[in-house]
């Protein structure tokens, strides 16, 4: 009776695979886009390999068959699935889940600009200044029709602020909805997989956050990559190295709070002491040095030592 149980819902998820990928030929595909991972995170995490393809296959193939393009979008979001299913099989943590697929989803974005700069000529810092200068002339427009505001004029260095402004958010935009994407998939597959009786970890006590060592080199990676991206005309480089950094130092924000949870636990402080003082770390994001310094060098272990 279990097995059927498990077999009728795993049919289920993979009949919401394909409702989900039909949509993408209406234009509910802008809100479905968002929950596009979590059937195939769901599949993955509860199935072998070879039922998960199974499972999924046909769904893709039926897809091609209305709409051969289509198919590009459901594989762009089939491998986050795939990835955030393997860390919850192998029993990850959901911290890991998390990143894992905010990691995956935001170098697609990367890939997929990389493939419009040079296979198709899109040069995203130039449509973003054009997209300025098309909104300068119609606020100018609107200046010009509006007698109060007469006195009023959009110049030049009006629309050359807005569009290094619009290519300054680029890469927050990007990271933002990578992790909104993630954040979602997270929050819906782990009460699937619990419905499954698939054990799914829970997200460790902030106390206990700690990223890999290797992010230090990856920070320095993105230094180097900014020096590169100065002298380049290219803007997909330009764009790589104004990502990494804000994603690295998003890293180290969350190194610190997990630091501040792990000193204020250590001296049995209360928790609403280490809320406070993650709130400060994330107004004033320079903070984050502590994160490096926890991550360069053992702070934690010392801090043990030092209380024994």
């Amino acid at each position: 009776m279990k097995t059927l149980k498990f077999r009728l819902a795993t049919v289920a998820w993979s009949v919401i695979y394909l409702l989900l990928l039909l949509t993408l030929l209406t234009p509910l595909k802008i809100i479905t886009v968002f929950l596009l991972i979590v059937p195939g995170a769901v599949l993955f995490s509860s199935l072998h390999f070879k039922g998960f393809l199974i499972h999924v296959i046909p769904a893709l193939l039926i897809l091609a068959l209305l709409d051969v393009y289509s198919l590009l979008p459901a594989l762009y979001f089939l491998i986050p699935s795939m990835l955030m299913g393997r860390v919850y099989k192998k029993g990850g943590s959901s911290f890991q889940a998390l990143m894992t697929g905010m990691g995956v989803i935001l170098a697609e974005l990367l890939v997929v600009l990389l493939i419009a700069t040079y296979s198709f000529g899109f040069d995203l810092s130039q449509y973003l200044r054009d997209q300025a200068a098309i909104t300068g002339n119609i606020m100018q427009e609107i200046l010009s029709a509006n007698p109060m505001l007469s006195g009023t004029n959009w110049t030049a260095d009006d629309t050359q602020r807005l569009g290094t402004m619009l290519i300054g958010k680029v890469p927050y935009v990007l990271i933002v909805t990578s992790f909104l994407l993630a954040v979602i998939t997270h929050a819906l597959v782990r009460p699937a997989l619990s419905s499954l009786d698939v054990p799914v970890r829970k997200m460790k006590p902030a106390r206990e956050w700690r990223l890999p060592r290797a992010l230090i080199w990856y920070y320095l990676l993105a230094i180097v990559i900014g020096w590169i991206a100065d002298s380049s005309d290219s803007s997909w480089i330009q764009m790589v190295s104004i990502s990494m950094l804000p994603l690295i130092h998003a890293c180290f924000i969350i190194q610190t709070i997990g630091f501040i949870y792990f000193w204020t636990h250590s001296r049995k402080m209360s928790p609403v002491i280490a809320l406070l003082l993650s709130l400060v770390v994330l107004v004033f994001q320079p903070l984050r040095i502590i994160g490096i310094i926890d991550l360069a060098f053992p702070l934690r272990e010392a801090i043990t030592r030092s209380k024994k």
